[in-house]
């Protein structure tokens, strides 16, 4: 006779991590859902990042980015200044926004508000740099449509709707991201999370900021140095 099998308790089984009542990757549904965004999203950014690189490749000329985006300060001109100005304002940003997730895991709700509003504030002066960039180059004759024949542009066609695309794409994301964190600031200082038993919503705002540094990141290296 054959030794009877043994069938596992149903609770068991739920409980197993492939049985169906535990997820295998124990993420939240949240968080799952910010990762699928984030993930959709740098492939738009990768495609603008792709199509630029192939406009680039195959023009001639291209406009001298030293002499573009640089600063004329005590009688010199400084060559990406202000987008070294940029970097680091948003880099900066991310290093509150990890104090801010820090601070959620310890259900510290005072500090978790101010870092998460420093953080808004980094995003926001990296915002009026970037309009003041815009409005100088606008000022200097730049459109998406077209460039000054002068130098340092030398009527380069496409770098106006290549640097307009990416830098405002970009910017909107940051926009939003501050728009997104000042909200999630107001509810912890309401004490909706406290109430919840759960920070996870902080960690998941981190996601999507530390997301927008890093694509800042590939557009400094990309478009402004080469």
């Amino acid at each position: 006779m054959r030794p009877e099998t043994q069938v596992a308790p149903l609770e068991e089984v739920l409980k197993s991590d492939w049985g169906g009542g535990k997820s295998p990757f124990g993420v939240s549904w949240g968080k799952l859902m910010m990762w699928v965004f984030l993930i959709s999203d740098a492939f738009t950014f990768g495609g603008l990042l792709v199509g630029y690189a192939s406009l680039r490749i195959s023009s001639e000329r291209w406009a001298d980015v030293e002499r573009v985006f640089s600063l004329h300060l005590f009688g010199k001109d400084m060559p990406l200044l202000l987008i070294a100005i940029m970097t680091f304002i948003l880099v900066s940003s991310s290093g509150w926004m990890a104090l801010a997730v820090h601070a959620a895991y310890n259900r510290d709700k005072r500090r978790t508000v101010t870092y998460l509003l420093l953080t808004c504030l980094f995003g926001t002066l990296f915002l009026c740099c970037q309009a003041y960039e815009w409005s100088k180059l606008i000022m200097e004759g730049l459109r998406p449509w077209q460039a000054p024949e002068h130098p340092p542009f030398y009527g380069v066609r496409g770098f106006g709707a290549s640097f307009f695309t990416l830098t405002g794409f970009h910017g909107l994301h940051v926009l939003s991201g501050v728009v997104y964190l000042l909200a999630i600031a107001w509810r912890v200082a309401k004490g909706v999370y406290d109430r919840r038993g759960s920070y996870e919503a902080v960690e998941i705002a981190g996601l999507y900021w530390h997301f927008v540094d890093l694509v800042w990141v590939f557009i400094f290296t990309f478009f402004y140095l080469f």
